[in-house]
Order: structure tokens, then C-alpha cells, then sequence
């Protein structure tokens, strides 16, 4: 075979530099803005983080996040969530500066500045596998393997540099070697070629029209491996390119301007890693689990341990080879003599491995996990937990738990507050406030003046002291008593009994108000020729008295939380004159119970509903309601309100895969309460993805994972009419026709709809030996007699009856792919000696069709002289 080394001027090579977007790649969008992009925990621009060597971004599905991780100390040092990408396979291409996420599953391509950890750019692609991102410094490009076209992007702004470079249709590969080319390989001419990125303008391309300053990429270098439409794979070098010809099981590598070809003794299909490090390249063929690694002098050969095809190509790395097992989680690592070295678990894997070499590192992400595994070219080996917490970007911290109630110092009781005496006649009453406990419960007060000693109650802040003279000055003091003494005592002010006293207050009434206040009113007392100067209120409790307050006027608000909420409370008030005598004791006003809006609900849980699209549950706690009884609870759901009595409720209406804010409120006769506010998310379409599967003769078996959305997910598989309901993970449909393709859809449906996936398999052929009559007994043995006139083999039958049109013969011995079987014409024989009849008539392949041999008259291999064997009715 020759070999081209120079630009393509031909047409032999049928590519084009023309201008426009992608083909299936719509029309790349240019900038988009910010697509709402969340460093975890953090809300500012300005925390820009800087780029570190050795560290790589790795891909978490679980959580929609990616987590740089340092490869010297293995730990993650950012995290970064990715909105709507939950479940979703990533495909994650990056660099020093840059960071660009293409989501599998929807197409969408994200170009993150890493300087700023800021989103620069969206452009939407074509989802699924057959588009590719590449990125090597400034450079970054889309490779449409289906249609064949190669377009260079600015990474800042995704927009289109210069002019697309068009192949054929089908090709492969799209990664760049250590030079800076961009390698391509087209199967369908046998050639792969070597692109250079056109220069990036100093300021990022702007949205519409090709950016750049007129240049575009350009083809530098294609080079014959192959005949056409052979089938080629190719991993890039640090210079140059290995190209696997998967057809004639040759491995050429191109370096320069040599070209170096080597013949493998490998069967099934080899596969190669997008990049390989270092000179020795390993070919994988995943179904033999089996390694072959091409030096420049040599080939040796080892085989993986393990059972299964779910084998990923093995990477080189530093002077070892890692081949990861999909189905365990497990890298298997081997030295450069092939000998196994190293078993590296990955915890929890559930799905692909991602191995790339990075910064000096090997990276091994496991997407479907919060763990990774990162190795360097010593080969040791860090556990990395991607959802670690401790840093930028971390989830926020849970709250400290509360500090641990320690029972308070026990001490004697602090003073009384406010201790006041007003006079009457040859009277006194003393009132304080409660003094501070200090740690053991007040039992009493103790009031002393006049040579007297008055013990009252720990509830009982007011006294009345009677047999006083008037007109002498007393002074009282207060001190408090607990289980360990007696505290400080507290003056009050001097005090005149007194006979020119006020008459008392008259039509005194309280009102509970719904803002937790109580108003005490009254009429204006007679002064008896002297001016009344305040007023003091008493609050009086079930075995419990306080002083209320004071006022100039009739009333008095009594704040807020100054009394209990849902207790009884009745008010006294005295008057007192310009002289300080006070008055006796009003008549005791109406009882009321203070009141405010209950508390905010504790324990709020929002949950899916799993069974139903759109729909959240709430459950809560009853808060305190403040002295009122609870009537409702409101409940806010994104548009929705609703009132239910009970502490808890399904809020219908809510979308599908919707993250929405439940807010919960009490609600009594002084109105709603503060909201406690939880988020929850609906159940979403769930998304199916075929990971593989097996056939035999007569069954499909189709493996799959399914992402339930949060929902109760069902599935089913279809092919060739027949179904299969159970298993979300794998599921055979069985019947079918050996040797025939069918196409099978994979439905997996949840509350909120469903999802699909597609394929085609072909089952298994089935094969039989027409056997002719060699009985004994009468004219039947002669039935297949090479001497008789027309008894030269076995009948083949266009339908299944004798009768039917007679297609042609198969001589004894002859073998026949059977497909189905089918009721028919009693048809029997003597063969080797025992009698053989059936109404069974098998459907086999003769002369390019379909057609009918007896039972009677067919043995398949492998099922013995009575059996249809696995065939399924035709």
C-alpha cells in the first residue's frame, strides 16, 4: 500500500473546506448566557479560584457535579454543580483555562472560563454518542463523526473559527497528540489525517459569522492505512497517531514521517484508548479479555482475570497497563512483563470507569459513584470522595448540633426587679418582679420592714401589708429563696401610709388582642380632691399574681410575651394620688387567655411522591399554637395554595422533574404563622439507557440502566411482537425465530411518563440434518431408495401438507437452518429403527427461501430424534 504524506490537492480524497455550521449540529448557537451554573455554597464573581497542576475535573452523575481533584493529595478542592444534568452521561474536556462539558444526553456543549469558574458560552449539539468534543490548549473543536464534519470553535464563546473541514460521512477518532494536530481516521477511504487549529483572535469570536481573522483549520497531513471501508480505530501519541485496522488486525503507527505496520494474532475485535502515554501501546480485545501491547520490537500478549465483555480498553501509564471492568468497578493493573500487580476498587462504581492521563496523574472516575481513584507515576493509589464538603464549593455546612445543656451552676438566687410599694390607708403593698433562679427553683419570697417578716409564695410577687400608721415612713425589702439560701435583698421606696386615698378604679376590662398584647381599660377614679398620678395593674393567674405595669392614662398594653400564652389572666388596678396613696384594690376584670399566631411548624419533610406525576408529600409537626387552637395549616407549592387541617398533604400540580419550595404555615384565630420552607423535587421522566445485552437462538436479553426520575419506574421490552415486563436492569423476550434481526425497544415508565431505548439483535441459527426413512419395515424403507423413481432424498414442501407444493428435495445428511415450527399433515417414519410420527412440520432455509420440511424427517443437532428443540411456533 502507498502512503500520501502531503496536503490533500485531489479529489481523491473528496474533502472540502466550506463555509457554514455543522451539519447536525443545528447552527452552533453562539454565546449564550450564564445557564445558571452553581458553585456549590458559593454566590459571588469575584471568589475566583486558580488553576492547579495537577488537578482534573471529574464527572458526577448522582449529584450533577463536577469536583476538581488535586492529584497530588487526592482530594477535592472545588466542587461545581451542573444544573439539569442529574443521570446524565458527560463528556468532559479540559485544560488549564478551560473546561468544556458536553452532556450526552441532551446535547448541550458548556465552555467554563476556569479563571472565574464562570460559564462563557452554550451552543447546542446533536445528543448522544457520534459528536465529540476535543480541546488542547486554545484549541477546542467539534467533530461530527456521522457527518463528517470538523468545525474549530473559539472556547470562550463556542463560536465557530474560520471554515468546517468536511470528509465522508462515518468517521472516527477527534483527539489531539502532543503536537497539537487533531487526528481523524476515514474508514470509508482507509486514511486517517492530521488538522491544525487556525490561530484564536485576541478578543473572544463574537456571536454570528465565523470568528477568527479569516484563517481556518486546515488538513496538514493524510496518510494511506488502509484499504477503504476497512474498519478503523485510532488512539493519538505524544507525536503522531496509532491506528488500528480492526479488519486485517494491523496496527500502524504513524510518527513523522515514518509509518510502521505490525500484524496482531488477535481474534475478535481489538480496541484502542483515545490517547495512549508512552511508546508501548495496548490493543484490547474486550471479549477475549485479553491485552496485546505493540513495542517498537516487540508484541506480548497477557490476559485480564475476570468473567464478561465489559472490559474497557486498557491504558498505558507510566511503564503499566490499566484495564477497567465495568461490571465490578475494578481496574486490574500489570507491570510491562504483563504480570498482574494491582487490584484497584472502585467503591460503588455502578456504570463505566473513566480513565484519563492527566497532569502527570491517572484519573479513574467512576460517574455513577461519589468515588474516584487517582494514581501517579509511582503508582500510588488515593481514594478520592467527590462529595467531600470541606471545600470550595462544598455543600453548606449542617448546622452544629446544639450545645450540650449543661445543668446551670446552682447557686442562691439572684434580687428581686422592681420592687415597688405604693401606700394606703395604714397599708403598704409591695410588688417586684421574679429574681434570676440561678439553677434551682425559687420556693419563696421573703418581704421585711416594720420589724415584720412575710414569706409569700414563689408565684405570689405582690403583698399586701395592713396595721401600718399613717403618715410614717416605712421601707420594705425583698429577697428571693431556692435550695441553696437566700439571695440579695432589694429596697423598695420609701413608703407614707396614708388615709387621703383615692377611691379604686371602676368597670376595669381586658381584651386578648391577635398581636399577643392585652389591653387593660378602665374608668377614671375619683381622686377625692387630689390628683390621681398613675396607675399600677395587677395581673392575676391561677395561683399567681404580678405586677402588669404602670400608665398615666386608662389603659395599659401589657407587651407581647410578657404573659403566658393560653393562660387565664384577670387584671386589678389601683390608683395612686399626687401624695402616693394609693387606692384599695379594683374589682377584678373579666378573664383572658393572651394570644399570638401560632409558631412556626417544626420538622417539615417534603418528599416525591413517587407514584404520581407532578405531586409532592409535606408532613410536619403541630407547632405551639399561642394560646389559640390551631384551625388550618396553609401550604404554598410553587402557583398552588391549599388549606388542610392535618400535618400533612400531597400538593398535585407541581411539573415534572420540578425542584419546587414547600412553605407551611399555622394557622389560628390571630392568623397565619410563620412559614417553615422545605424543597423537595417531583418525580421526572425516567431515562433509559441500553448498556449491552446477549441473544440465543430463540431469546433476546437486553441490558440497560434506567434513572427512575424519583419515581416507581416499570419496564418493558418489545421485539418481534412479543414482550417482557419486570427487571429494570435486564429483560428477555423469548419466541422468536433463530437467525432473524429483531429491532427491540426498551420502555421504562414512571408517573411522569417515559423514555425509550432502541436497538437490534440478531438471534442465533438453528440448524438440522434432513435424515431419510432407513427403517425396515415394508415399501416405507424404500421411500428414500437412490433406485426408485423419484425417492431421491427428502420432500421439502411449500406449506405443511403433502399436498402442498412440492419445492424441491434434501438428500439425507443434508444441513438446513430451521427457524419455527408449525402444525401440520401426520407425517412419520422409521428411522434408525424406531417409529417417528408427528403433526410437527419445521420451516427451514431452501434454495433462499422459506419452506416446510416433516418432523418426521429432520433431526436437529444437539436436540436428539424427538425433540423441535428450542424452536417457537412459526
Amino acid at each position: 500500500m502507498g502512503t500520501s504524506d502531503s496536503p490533500v490537492t485531489g479529489p481523491a480524497k473528496r474533502r472540502t473546506i466550506k463555509r457554514g455550521g455543522i451539519v447536525t449540529i443545528a447552527t452552533v448557537l453562539g454565546l449564550v448566557t450564564a445557564m445558571g451554573l452553581t458553585i456549590l455554597g458559593l454566590g459571588a464573581a469575584d471568589h475566583a479560584v486558580a488553576s492547579h497542576d495537577a488537578s482534573s475535573w471529574l464527572w458526577s452523575s448522582l449529584r450533577s457535579e463536577m469536583a476538581r481533584v488535586n492529584g497530588v493529595t487526592g482530594r477535592v478542592d472545588t466542587r461545581l454543580q451542573i444544573p439539569q444534568g442529574q443521570g446524565h452521561k458527560m463528556q468532559v474536556s479540559q485544560t488549564d483555562r478551560f473546561l468544556i462539558l458536553r452532556d450526552l444526553n441532551t446535547g448541550q456543549v458548556s465552555s467554563l472560563d476556569l479563571a472565574t469558574l464562570q460559564i462563557t458560552a452554550t451552543t447546542k449539539t446533536v445528543a448522544g454518542v457520534g459528536v465529540s468534543v476535543a480541546l488542547q490548549d486554545d484549541k477546542a473543536f467539534v467533530v461530527d463523526a456521522v457527518q463528517g464534519v470538523v468545525r474549530q470553535l473559539d472556547p470562550r464563546s463556542l463560536v465557530p473559527i474560520g471554515e468546517a473541514v468536511h470528509y465522508p460521512p462515518g468517521i472516527t477518532g477527534g483527539t489531539f497528540d502532543g503536537g497539537g494536530h487533531l487526528w481523524i481516521a476515514v474508514p470509508s477511504e482507509g486514511t486517517v489525517s492530521a488538522v491544525t487549529a487556525a490561530p484564536l483572535p485576541d478578543a473572544p469570536a463574537a456571536s454570528g459569522g465565523a470568528g477568527g481573522s479569516g484563517s481556518s483549520p486546515a488538513i496538514v497531513r493524510t496518510v494511506d492505512v488502509a484499504d477503504p471501508s476497512h474498519d478503523l480505530t485510532i488512539s493519538t501519541l505524544e507525536e503522531g497517531v496509532a491506528v488500528l485496522n480492526r479488519t486485517t488486525k494491523t496496527l500502524t503507527t504513524v510518527k513523522g514521517e515514518d509509518k510502521v505496520a505490525t500484524t496482531l494474532t488477535i481474534d475478535g475485535l481489538g480496541a484502542l484508548p483515545p490517547r495512549t502515554d508512552g511508546p508501548r501501546i495496548p490493543v484490547t480485545v474486550p471479549d477475549q479479555r485479553h491485552v496485546w501491547v505493540v513495542d517498537p520490537d516487540k508484541v506480548q500478549d497477557f490476559e485480564v482475570p475476570g468473567e464478561g465483555a465489559r472490559l474497557q480498553p486498557a491504558v498505558a501509564w507510566a511503564g503499566r497497563f490499566y484495564a477497567a471492568e465495568e461490571s465490578t468497578g475494578t481496574v486490574y493493573v500489570f507491570d510491562a512483563n504483563g504480570q498482574l500487580v494491582n487490584k484497584i476498587e472502585v467503591k460503588g462504581a455502578n456504570g463505566p470507569l473513566e480513565l484519563e492521563v492527566r497532569e502527570n496523574h491517572l484519573f479513574i472516575n467512576a460517574p455513577n459513584s461519589q468515588n474516584a481513584t487517582v494514581v501517579d507515576d509511582k503508582h500510588d493509589v488515593r481514594t478520592v470522595d467527590k462529595y467531600a464538603n470541606d471545600v470550595l464549593g462544598g455543600d453548606p455546612p449542617p448546622p452544629p448540633p446544639p450545645p450540650v445543656k449543661k445543668d446551670p451552676p446552682v447557686g442562691k438566687p439572684g434580687a428581686p426587679r422592681s420592687v415597688t410599694a405604693t401606700g394606703g390607708n395604714a397599708e403598704v403593698t409591695v410588688s417586684w418582679r421574679s429574681a434570676n433562679p440561678n439553677g434551682a427553683d425559687i420556693t419563696k419570697y421573703v418581704v421585711e420592714g416594720d420589724g415584720k417578716t412575710i414569706e409569700v409564695g414563689a408565684s405570689q410577687r405582690s403583698v399586701r401589708i395592713t396595721g401600718l400608721v399613717n403618715g410614717q415612713e416605712y421601707r420594705f425589702s425583698v429577697h428571693a429563696v431556692n435550695a441553696k439560701g437566700e439571695g440579695p435583698k432589694k429596697q423598695s421606696n420609701p413608703v407614707v401610709p396614708t388615709s387621703e386615698v383615692p377611691d379604686p378604679p371602676t368597670n376595669v376590662t381586658a381584651e386578648a388582642r391577635p398581636d399577643g398584647t392585652v389591653v387593660v381599660k378602665w374608668d377614671a377614679a375619683n381622686g377625692q380632691g387630689l390628683q390621681i398620678r398613675k396607675y399600677t395593674v395587677t395581673a392575676v393567674a391561677a395561683g399567681a399574681t404580678a405586677p402588669a405595669g404602670e400608665s398615666t392614662s386608662t389603659e395599659l398594653v401589657v407587651p407581647a410575651g410578657e404573659l403566658e400564652y393560653g393562660n387565664q389572666y384577670a387584671f386589678q388596678v389601683v390608683s395612686v394620688n399626687e401624695r402616693g396613696g394609693a387606692s384599695e384594690a379594683s374589682p377584678i376584670s373579666n378573664s383572658v387567655v393572651p394570644f399570638a399566631v401560632p409558631d412556626r411548624p417544626p420538622a417539615l419533610d417534603v418528599t416525591t411522591v413517587a407514584g404520581k406525576a407532578g405531586t409532592l408529600r409535606a408532613v410536619w409537626s403541630a407547632p405551639a399554637d399561642n394560646g389559640r387552637p390551631i384551625t388550618k395549616y396553609v401550604v404554598e407549592a410553587g402557583d398552588n395554595r391549599t388549606e388542610v387541617t392535618g400535618t400533612s398533604t400531597e400538593i398535585g400540580g407541581l411539573g415534572t422533574g420540578a425542584n419546587v419550595t414547600v412553605k407551611v404555615r399555622a394557622v389560628n384565630e390571630a392568623g397565619e404563622g410563620p412559614e417553615a420552607a422545605q424543597t423537595g423535587r417531583t418525580v421526572a421522566k425516567p431515562a433509559v439507557t441500553v448498556t449491552g445485552g446477549s441473544v440465543t437462538s430463540t431469546s433476546i436479553t437486553v441490558n440497560f440502566t434506567v434513572n427512575d426520575g424519583g419515581g416507581n419506574v416499570t419496564c418493558r421490552l418489545a421485539a418481534g411482537g412479543k414482550t417482557a415486563n419486570g427487571s429494570c436492569t435486564k429483560l428477555t423476550v423469548t419466541g422468536l425465530a433463530p437467525g432473524t434481526v429483531y429491532n427491540f425497544t426498551v420502555t421504562a415508565t414512571n408517573a411522569a411518563g417515559n423514555d425509550t431505548g432502541t436497538g437490534s439483535r440478531t438471534t442465533s441459527l438453528v440448524y438440522g440434518i434432513a435424515t431419510c426413512n432407513n427403517g425396515t419395515a415394508g415399501a416405507e424403507r424404500t421411500y428414500c431408495d437412490s433406485d426408485r423413481e423419484g425417492r431421491n432424498g427428502n420432500e421439502i414442501f411449500a406449506n405443511t401438507s403433502q399436498s402442498s407444493t412440492q419445492v424441491g428435495w434434501a438428500e439425507p445428511g443434508t444441513r438446513l437452518k430451521a427457524f419455527c415450527r408449525k402444525q401440520g399433515e401426520e407425517i412419520y417414519a422409521y428411522v434408525y429403527n424406531s417409529d417417528k410420527r408427528s403433526t410437527w412440520w419445521i420451516q427451514v432455509e431452501y434454495n433462499g427461501g422459506r419452506s416446510y420440511i416433516p418432523f418426521a424427517w429432520f433431526n436437529l443437532e444437539g436436540e436428539g430424534l424427538n425433540s423441535t428443540g428450542p424452536l417457537p411456533n412459526c
